[in-house]
């Protein structure tokens, strides 16, 4: 029997994203961890089957945390009706979902990157980092993405048009950015954190900007993560840090949201999903994250 504010849904889509293994680590974060016996959190789209809420009706398609199960029972809190006729439920998850928003307020409300400047985004041909590479891009600055195989980098230069790539599974990271960044860098995006900040650290600019989202290469072992080497180049260069999660922008979602369509309606934002299908396979594409498998953002279609 569903309570006042609930509402029963099917779960149609399932968005994997590194943060899945922080939130069952029991440690501080910005969100409680997630406890063993309990659904695991996730992002997903759904289609509302019972209402007990003003705010759906059945028949809704709905977006926000949900859990990896075919059917749930979900609180109205959080949850936002989607509208079908502007795209497809799985672009809710990827572009148009949180990771394109993560993009968008990582890059231009902390990067603020300008014409002419040098940026660098690590994970460039991931979920995050495809969409911020090309908002840099959008904003005329020289754009170098860091990214794992010759697929993904000739995904980067050819179909993203980036000014630069750097293969860090065949180059040294180092060596690529001393080549790509003859002039330093400005600004980098960092999805990865470990040696390849050490790096970035190394080369930057005077008053350079690093924009934190995500720190993946230390995500296996989250307790013993370290800080990067060659920090006192924060200070000898008056470098600005700065993290971010998606719960600092909630109330401007829709300001992101606007940004991302109208991108891609005039053709200037390119969203590239990678669909894993059957909900029996959610423990192996979570791990393809960790493995770099993934060829943009990793998607789980509940029912084959």
């Amino acid at each position: 029997m569903l309570q006042e504010g609930e509402i029963r849904v099917r779960t149609d889509w399932i968005s994997l994203d590194p943060a899945m293994r922080g939130w069952t680590t029991n440690k501080p974060s910005y969100m409680p961890p997630v406890q063993p016996g309990e659904v695991m959190r996730c992002f997903g789209v759904a289609e509302v089957l019972e209402s007990r809420s003003k705010h759906f009706e059945a028949g809704d398609c709905v977006t926000g945390f949900m859990g990896v199960q075919t059917e749930g029972v979900l609180n109205q809190r959080g949850l936002r009706k989607i509208d079908l006729s502007f795209a497809e439920p799985k672009d809710y998850l990827a572009g148009l979902g949180m990771t394109g928003y993560t993009a968008y307020f990582g890059m231009t409300d902390i990067g603020k990157p300008q014409e002419g400047e040098t940026v660098v985004v690590s994970a460039a041909s991931g979920a995050v980092g495809s969409v911020a590479v090309q908002i840099a891009k959008l904003s005329r600055a020289r754009v170098i993405g860091i990214a794992g195989g010759p697929e993904k980098c000739a995904y980067l230069k050819d179909s993203l048009g980036l000014d630069g790539v750097i293969d860090y599974k065949n180059e040294s990271v180092n060596k690529g950015l001393k080549r790509e960044c003859p002039d330093g860098i400005d600004l980098y995006f960092d999805n990865v954190g470990g040696e390849t900040l050490e790096a970035v650290l190394s080369q930057i600019n005077y008053q350079g900007r690093i924009v934190v989202c995500g720190a993946i290469s230390q995500y296996g072992d989250i307790e013993n993560a370290r800080g990067p080497r060659g920090f006192m180049s924060v200070i000898t260069q008056s470098v600005r840090i700065q993290g971010f999660t998606m719960k600092d922008y909630y109330n401007r979602i829709p300001e992101a949201f606007t940004y991302l369509l109208q991108a891609k309606i005039n053709g200037d934002m390119k969203f590239r999903e990678h669909v894993v299908e059957g909900i029996e396979n959610f423990e192996e594409a979570l791990a393809m994250i960790f493995r770099g498998d993934n060829h943009g953002k990793l998607l789980l279609k509940v029912n084959k």
